[in-house]
């Protein structure tokens, strides 16, 4: 198990007690004290020599992870295709792990150490897997566009070493719907807030309406909203593939229990000058909706599973899976399966209406001139 302890001098002191043996070093940095301990228990583990202090940082004229990272943010910045919040978010904390590391000393072994030593401190399958995915984006975009030499391959074998320990895998589908009564709770307590300037309870509202994620929500212009079709293009939505310029009109319906097309009226009478339908930060919206579940007690419930909840509301209302792809702009309807958790109560709600429809349909048959039923006989052929 190592230790660190940052002295008075300014340095940290790396101590590894493993299997009975002991070794200590210090270093400038944090960083540079993690690799040497990842590396010497690696070491102690398989019987080999401890390695020496700075054995795998980049020495003068060596590239490092780092100068590959600056590098691949520089070349999208040049190409001005923007960064994700998410991705940049992940290259800053490789770059703070493994970013001192000589390209040519990211082994196999020492990537699986980082994989472990990640998972032990919290680190889940779906976060290490995101971690590696983007380690073989950056190091096969230096070798691909700047012909450094460096090869992907040490990613990919720890990979599937980490996948095989069970260390690197899917996201756990979430199933968690808010029942009407946390919803109702959670707007009110939203909404009757003196000290919330964002109409927080609308949003929540509106997200349940459309589908839509916290980010596209407060990126909608006015400019954006068709009043006559009751549509919205919403920008640069979220893709595998593509996102920037990825824009979709999307209907704004009322078929969840919200009326989406309602809610964007009621919030132009505060914002309509403006140039944002809902000019918010969405980690600011995100904070309250947080502060809101703890307030109330709400266990478990994120805003995104907003999306969640509007989306099987949308099935239980009877629209067919080409029709919800259209709401919530999945290409691929197969992955409507993972935000889709219909409760089997509400299978007697679709019942009653196509009961309800077919009898209808039944009577206006039979109020119908013998005529036009038999046109329509005659049509359906």
């Amino acid at each position: 198990m190592a230790t660190f302890t940052l002295t008075k001098a300014g340095s940290w002191r790396a101590q590894v007690r493993r299997k009975g043996v002991y070794a200590g070093e210090s270093f400038l940095k944090k960083t540079d004290a993690q690799d040497w301990a990842r590396e010497t228990e690696l070491a102690i583990d398989k019987g080999l020599p401890l390695p020496k202090r700075g054995a795998t940082a980049a020495k003068k004229g060596e590239r490092s992870l780092a100068d590959l990272i600056d590098l691949h943010l520089a070349d999208m910045a040049e190409l001005k295709r923007r960064v994700p919040r998410s991705k940049a978010a992940v290259l800053k904390f490789l770059r703070a792990e493994l970013g001192a590391t000589a390209i040519n000393r990211l082994t196999r072994e020492k990537l699986i150490a980082y994989g472990r030593e990640r998972a032990g401190k919290g680190a889940g399958p779906a976060t290490l897997a995101i971690d590696f995915s983007f380690l073989h984006t950056v190091i096969t975009h230096a070798a691909a566009v700047h012909g450094i030499l460096v090869s992907p391959e040490q990613v990919k074998l720890a990979r599937k070493a980490l996948v095989r320990l069970g260390l690197i895998g899917k996201p756990m589908e979430r199933d968690r719907r808010p029942t009407q009564d946390e919803l109702d709770h959670l707007t009110a307590f939203l909404d009757g807030n003196p000290r919330q300037y964002i109409p927080a309870g609308r949003i929540v509202r509106f997200a349940v309406a459309t589908a839509m994620r916290a980010e596209e929500i407060t990126r909608i212009r006015w400019s954006d909203i068709d009043h006559k079709k009751h549509t919205v293009l919403v920008r640069d939505r979220k893709d595998p593939r593509k996102k920037d310029g990825n824009h979709q009109a999307v209907p704004l319906l009322d078929a969840t229990g919200y009326d989406a097309m309602a809610l964007i009226q009621e919030q132009g009478r505060i914002t309509g000058d403006g140039d944002r339908v809902f000019p918010y930060c969405s980690r600011s919206l995100g904070a309250a909706f947080r502060r809101a579940c703890r307030e109330l007690k709400i266990e478990d419930l994120r805003f995104h599973d907003m999306r969640h909840e509007a989306t099987s509301r949308l099935f239980e209302a009877g629209f067919a899976i080409e029709q919800v792809a259209l709401v919530t702009g999945h290409k691929d309807w197969k992955m409507l399966k993972r935000y889709t958790n219909l409760k089997p109560e509400k299978l007697h709600e679709a019942a009653r209406r196509l009961k309800a429809r077919a009898l209808a349909h039944a009577q206006d048959e039979e109020g119908a001139p013998d005529g036009a039923r038999a046109a329509g006989d005659v049509g359906g052929e």
